[in-house]
């Protein structure tokens, strides 16, 4: 399965593409399951880049664990939660509230 990631250009925050637009959390990114999903969040991809929307624009390999849609490249995890030195800053802040 595969989700689509980006940087929202006006502030640089991790976004995921879910429900037709960019949400800052990951957990129901729009999923991929196949080819012609694959392309089709591509394009969505392209085409927001092309709007100046967002920037580094990948599709990234991800998994359902417990009905949440997770990344499953650490780097993607950090990029998914926050910084890993001070759990008080970040989206991982903001889950704990």
């Amino acid at each position: 399965m595969k989700i689509l990631t980006a940087n929202r250009l006006t502030d640089g925050i991790a976004v995921w593409y879910a429900d037709g637009g960019w949400a800052e959390t990951v957990d129901h990114a729009d999923l991929a399951h196949d080819k012609a999903a694959d392309d089709r969040l591509e394009a969505i991809g392209a085409k927001a880049y092309a709007a100046n929307e967002v920037v580094d624009v990948n599709l990234i390999d991800a998994e359902v664990v417990n009905g949440v849609v997770q990344p499953v490249r650490l780097r993607e995890k950090i990029r998914a939660a926050g910084p890993t030195i001070r759990n008080d800053l970040g989206k991982q802040a903001a889950r704990a509230v």
